[in-house]
């Protein structure tokens, strides 16, 4: 009798549970869907695309072992990932060889632009991730007014804000919010043109259309987008031939009343570019993202275990662990909950406060501990206040004493310099000054740098202290 994939892997995962400890096989195993058989090689997809190299590394050898011992054949085992966790092919069965393993397709040039006819278009590929859409985004006071706009973008392309331009730090949902748009207009138009890119790539293209003498080939392949997606705009900075051809690109696509969204790290002001594209990124909506709040950091971490189908003992209380020491970002968050599952695998324990306690230990430091606080801009101020001896709230006031007014640009280049702040973001942590007083008290601070050597020396100090 021919076993099919479903079967012959139901069986190998029998065996597989009594092997490994319940938390390791629920996390790692259990979500897994045999897709199809060969006469050596055993296809199986998963919904969570961090176990694909996981399961291959950790557990391929185990499960091989298992399917010698029942079937007399050492099955390879190839993982793949799928975002509904069901195959992608029709299973084969045992004992019918398939003519070749199923392989998930090669991105294609095209393949960047989504959902549109593309003879003329041919460039490297950067798909959207299947993970980033708006229902796997999690709302809070932090991004509010970013997602609201996304959502009336997705739905009215072009009428509301164009372009959308979306700023803050690293790992906050910027470059999520840009794929879930694109995402939404494709799934509502699947005949519009989306394409998603980071302008570091548009340099090397527009670069290579240059020295390949094909700009008429680049200006119209770029120019017949419905939907285009730029990501880390900053980086244009400093590329004046590169902002001349955005400069006409945006135009063009403006007037044709296609949109345009851009991320950033900073507001258009700050970034450093021509007035001209500064005017044009300020046509529409300039938001911002902010760090997630306590309940917000929560909200992500609960909707990550739903996702993962993770079982934890005593969830709430871990979830809250994790949440009160990972503060920089969600991308912190989520690299966290992979920790933990990893050493909970490894250690062959349950999940609880105790062992979220031991495995991230060496990364997350308890903000009780005078010793061990993390990094904030709000410890910057306290360290430079001492320093100077005023007070934090001092620093904050709206005196212009020179007592005040030197600890208070330094602890602004301070920040600068350890954060991924924008401007504007400092100029609110010191009673809400504007971006041109913080820009002159980085370069005052930067020329004494330079200039006084005991200045310096101080500096030096503080920085060690941070």
């Amino acid at each position: 009798m021919e076993l099919s994939a479903s079967e012959l892997w139901s069986q190998i995962l029998d065996e597989a549970r009594t092997a490994l400890p319940e938390q390791a096989f629920r996390t790692w195993l259990a979500p897994t869907e045999a897709i199809s058989v060969s006469s050596d090689t055993l296809i199986v997809s998963t919904p969570n695309p961090f176990a694909v190299q996981w399961v291959e590394d950790k557990y391929a050898d185990l499960l091989a072992g298992i399917s010698e011992r029942l079937y007399g054949t050492r099955f390879r085992l190839s993982v793949q990932f799928s975002s509904g966790g069901s195959p992608v092919d029709g299973p084969g069965t045992l004992g019918i060889p398939l003519a070749s393993p199923p392989q998930l397709p090669t991105p294609r040039d095209e393949d960047r632009f989504v959902g549109a006819p593309t003879e003329t278009l041919r460039r490297p590929a950067t798909p959207l991730n299947e993970r980033y859409t708006f229902d796997r985004f999690v709302v809070g006071h932090n991004n509010q007014l970013a997602a609201a706009a996304a959502h009336a973008v997705a739905e009215a392309p072009a009428r509301m804000y164009n372009p959308l331009f979306i700023y803050g730090g690293v790992g906050l949902g910027k470059t999520h919010l840009m794929h879930a748009i694109g995402h939404a207009v494709v799934e509502r138009a699947p005949h519009k043109r989306v394409l998603y890119l980071s302008s570091e790539t548009f340099t090397n293209e527009l670069i290579g259309a240059i020295q390949g003498g094909s700009m008429a080939e680049f200006r119209r392949m770029y120019r017949q987008i419905d939907l285009l997606l730029v990501d880390d705009i900053q980086f244009l900075e400093g590329k004046r031939q590169t902002q001349e051809e955005f400069f006409h690109t945006f135009n063009a696509l403006h007037d044709a009343q296609r949109q345009i969204v851009l991320t950033s790290d900073r507001p258009p002001k700050d970034i450093g570019l021509e007035d001209r594209l500064v005017s044009r990124f300020e046509w529409g909506l300039v938001t911002d993202i902010q760090l997630p709040d306590f309940e917000t950091r929560v909200a992500i971490l609960r909707k990550r275990a739903q996702e993962d189908g993770l079982e934890i003992s005593g969830m709430e209380e871990v979830l809250n662990f994790i949440a009160r020491h990972c503060t920089s970002s969600v991308r912190e968050l989520e690299g966290a909950v992979i920790k933990l599952l990893a050493y909970s695998s490894l250690t062959r324990r349950e999940i609880n406060v105790d062992l979220a306690q031991e495995a991230l230990g060496g990364v997350l430091r308890s903000p009780q501990d005078p010793e061990a606080q993390q990094l904030t801009p709000d410890l910057v101020r306290r360290k430079v206040s001492s320093a100077w001896g005023v007070s934090p709230e001092q620093l904050q006031s709206k005196k212009r004493t020179k007592d005040l007014t030197v600890p208070r640009q330094i602890a602004m280049y301070l920040i600068k310099e350890h954060f991924d702040l924008s401007l504007v973001e400092i100029g609110k942590l010191f009673g809400g000054r504007d971006h041109s007083t913080v820009i002159h008290s980085i370069n005052k601070v930067e020329e004494q740098l330079g200039a006084d050597e005991e200045f310096r020396q101080k500096i030096d100090e503080l920085r060690r202290g941070l």
